[in-house]
């Protein structure tokens, strides 16, 4: 017997959400997530606050959604929960606010938390598809993030079809679940190309409550135009990976890259792609962004394994126009296996993330500002740092004018150890910390890294500082963000 699903408007597929339903989005950043659900939930959310009832839900996802359907929930008091990552303005005051409690999580382990019910229930889950089956078969769209295992655990399914996305875009995935622990297999990923699973996630079809038609493109975040000073930053990343060739330190054919998402990021494949030195390369990666299309026409990136298609509405529409060439150069997977630590090991990937601040022995910050306050999340940048062949981290050495350091005696809050960084570059330069020693690392990180209204101060501290292995002065440890607090700046007046 063939399964009819039956359709329904956004705001009727609503109704299934009740109260402190646990619910999960698709997608990985906003490529792949829903378009029209969320806003029908804020509205749901409205009308019972309208009532005097209660209706919040918590929320679980790839990665981030789009920021217009995060805050139109946080706008709605729609959230109670919220992981594993968001970048959203009204929903991250609110989180900061203690209003919705936020669970920062490494984007590779959610899939497996969610096997093993560290969660609890999934009760409704909300998914994109660009085409489904009467027997169950859920063809996913530009992002495939944890889809697969909230299709597998949710009681109820809702499908958004969006027929903006072609149907060949299927062409593009690759779909596995590994097993579950003590019985987890190896995967069979041996190069960046290589798929080993389906192309759409088989579900039972009784499970899908409510089918919504769409027809919508993916919420972009835009981003700046290049500055020099994310130029000097990505030329100084390109000469420390040609000097590595040179050296012998990356083989002559180069290695698998990530890349995070951002300015700097964008500007450091763009120097990678027009440099003749760098050799063909391939990209093991969370996310692939908008200046990797035009690379990938080139032929100086020679394929991309990713989570999601995180390009403006033209360059996907280019990939979708030519997947003769896009879809044997291009494969989308489950962030568990795009951001899965053994592969990235095994592949010897290098990782190129950007931090918010970091101390003089090499400790990273990439979620709060002076300790306290949220900016996104820690994402994947960690599940790359920690097993890569090479972890470099990049960010300009000041911000807000000068008034603010990025190298700073102690990390206000630490995301990623002195024991996984290994190179940090600033457009000052370029410090390896490949085997020194701590207070090598603290030289060469002032030295190279720091900007020079700063580079006197951090070079004091160091010297005035008493320790063991490492230095500190904990009265002045946190002068620098002291300072911050009452002045305005770093800089003390």
């Amino acid at each position: 017997m063939k399964q009819s699903y039956r359709i329904m408007s956004a705001n009727e597929a609503a109704e299934c959400i009740e109260h402190d339903h646990m619910v999960a989005f698709s997608g990985f950043t906003p490529a792949g997530a829903p378009k029209v659900l969320p806003a029908a939930i804020a509205k749901r959310a409205l009308a019972h606050h309208q009532q005097q009832q209660a209706f919040q839900i918590r929320l679980l996802t790839g990665a981030s959604i789009s920021a217009q359907a995060d805050d139109e929930l946080a706008k709605a008091d729609a959230l109670s929960w919220r992981a594993p990552y968001q970048t959203a303005s009204l929903l991250r005051e609110k989180i900061n606010q203690g209003a919705v409690s936020f669970v920062d999580l490494h984007l590779s382990e959610v899939a497996q938390m969610v096997n093993y019910g560290f969660f609890g229930d999934i009760d409704v889950a909300v998914i994109e598809a660009s085409a489904i089956t009467a027997d169950g078969k859920v063809y996913l769209t530009s992002g495939i993030g944890n889809s697969p295992v909230f299709l597998h655990k949710a009681k109820k399914i809702i499908i958004e079809l969006n027929h903006y996305h072609r149907p060949r875009v299927a062409e593009l995935a690759d779909i596995i679940t590994p097993g579950a622990p003590p019985r987890r297999n190896t995967l069979p990923i041996f190069h960046t190309l290589d798929k080993v699973g389906q192309p759409y996630v088989q579900v039972d079809p009784v499970k899908i409550v409510a089918v919504v038609e769409t027809e919508l493109p993916d919420a972009t975040n835009s981003l700046e135009r290049e500055n020099p000073l994310c130029e000097q930053i990505a030329d100084n990343v390109v000469n420390f990976l040609l000097n590595e060739l040179k050296l012998g330190r990356i083989p002559s054919e180069f290695l698998p890259l990530q890349s995070g998402v951002g300015n700097i990021n964008n500007a450091v494949m763009k120097r990678l792609g027009s440099n003749p030195h760098i050799p063909p390369f391939m990209m093991y990666s969370e996310v692939l962004q908008e200046s990797v299309v035009p690379l990938l026409e080139e032929g100086k990136i020679l394929g991309v394994s990713a989570s999601s298609l995180t390009v403006s509405p033209a360059s996907l529409q280019k990939i979708y126009d030519n997947m003769d060439f896009f879809s044997s150069r291009i494969v989308l997977r489950p962030q568990e296996i795009s951001n899965h630590p053994e592969i990235i090991r095994r592949l010897g990937v290098i990782a190129l993330n950007v931090g918010l601040e970091f101390d003089i022995y090499g400790h990273a910050n990439s979620t709060h500002v002076c300790g306290t306050e949220l900016v996104n999340g820690i994402g994947g940048s960690a599940d790359f740092e920690r097993n890569a062949y090479l972890s470099i981290f990049m960010a300009p050495s000041i911000v807000k004018g000068g008034n603010v350091s990025t190298i700073v005696p102690m990390c206000t809050h630490v995301d990623h150890s002195e024991h996984s960084v290994k190179v940090i570059v600033t457009e000052q330069g370029v410090a390896d910390l490949r085997g020194l020693s701590p207070m090598q690392r603290a030289v060469a990180i002032i030295n190279h890294c720091a900007h020079p209204l700063y580079r006197d101060y951090l070079h004091r501290y160091l010297a005035q500082a008493k320790g063991g292995h490492l230095h500190h002065n904990l009265a002045q440890a946190f002068q620098l963000h002291q300072n911050l607090h009452q002045f305005g700046s770093m800089l003390a007046p």
